[in-house]
């Protein structure tokens, strides 16, 4: 069942100062083996990537448009704090991914995740993890999982 979604919700793009709480919340998350965890230096050089969203001043969700190619991006780190989750927030962000990866002409977005009925509501598509392009097994490579990831990876064409 869907909540309602409160309307003090506010978003917006990540700041140098949010470097700390993103990767406090990000890791929350990988700790329960839901996600991948980020080290702090690895938000800090990407910290144009994440979007966040906040109830009053509480970080409670995050997500990143991550470009890896002139036609090609991937979403990463999508979490909402459990209390808030099924309010839409992790669309919103994604959504906000998505359409930054549009005015950038990006041509196709992936991401690589344990809950790919989530993605699919957004428009994402199966696809098998070997026909990406190497470039993205550089991070897969660093994982503990590695390689017996069950992460499944979706697609959008924008």
């Amino acid at each position: 069942m869907k909540k309602k979604i409160l309307t003090n919700h506010q978003f917006r793009k990540a700041t140098i100062g949010d470097a700390k709480l993103i990767h406090a919340f990000v890791n929350q998350f990988a700790n329960r083996d839901e996600m991948l965890p980020r080290s702090l230096n690895e938000i800090y050089e990407n910290i144009r990537d994440f979007y966040l969203c906040f109830d009053k001043k509480e970080i409670i969700g995050v997500a990143a448009l991550h470009i890896l190619w002139e036609d090609l991006a991937e979403i990463r780190s999508v979490a909402v704090s459990h209390k808030y989750q099924r309010m839409g927030l992790g669309k919103k962000l994604v959504k906000k991914c998505l359409r930054e990866a549009e005015l950038l002409g990006v041509k196709k977005v992936f991401a690589l995740t344990y809950h790919p009925g989530f993605f699919k509501e957004l428009g994402f598509h199966d696809i098998d993890k070997n026909s990406l392009p190497q470039k993205i097994w550089g991070e897969c490579l660093k994982c503990h999982k590695f390689p017996e990831c069950n992460e499944l990876a979706v697609i959008k064409e924008l």
